[in-house]
């Protein structure tokens, strides 16, 4: 794989978020697992909000007046962009008390949880989706395949 950078940004303080390390690791897995895997370095950015950042975000960009847990949001192709040029490949935009309430609610360690997120996020940013049974069947299997490397129990088994 090309190089990584991963732009971390904390907009709240919410405990339990993960270290940057932990996010970078995250991000890279998903990217290289991917078979999506772009040929130039590439950056994503990564920012960790609070429930009325997110909120705001989703009711402009998906119009649903509600806060939630990952949004993402691809770069595209740059035209003009130099051969060697680093590639934006988007932003992950996280609420942290939503991925904490989650993973209270689904009685799931908040960490595997924030990489379960994280990686569904980056994902989004390769083009995977999950608006077809087929699409999120292709997704899911991949997001699982993934945290299993990291040895996280598989977030859609039924409990």
């Amino acid at each position: 794989m090309a190089a990584l950078e991963v732009d971390v940004q904390l907009a709240c303080d919410e405990p339990g978020i993960p270290s940057q390390a932990d996010i970078y690791d995250w991000v890279e897995i998903a990217v290289g697992q991917s078979a999506r895997v772009p040929a130039h370095d590439v950056e994503v950015a990564v920012r960790i909000v609070d429930a009325d950042e997110i909120r705001t975000l989703n009711k402009h960009y998906r119009e649903q007046d509600k806060a939630t847990n990952v949004l993402s949001f691809p770069a595209g192709k740059i035209e003009g962009l130099p051969n060697d040029a680093r590639l934006l490949l988007g932003d992950v935009v996280i609420c942290a008390s939503v991925v904490a309430a989650e993973a209270m609610e689904q009685g799931k360690s908040l960490a595997d949880h924030w990489g379960h997120i994280l990686v569904h996020g980056t994902l989004h940013l390769l083009g995977f989706e999950h608006e077809t049974d087929a699409a999120a069947a292709e997704m899911e299997g991949l997001e699982t395949r993934i945290l299993a490397r990291r040895s996280v129990t598989d977030p859609y088994a039924s409990s």
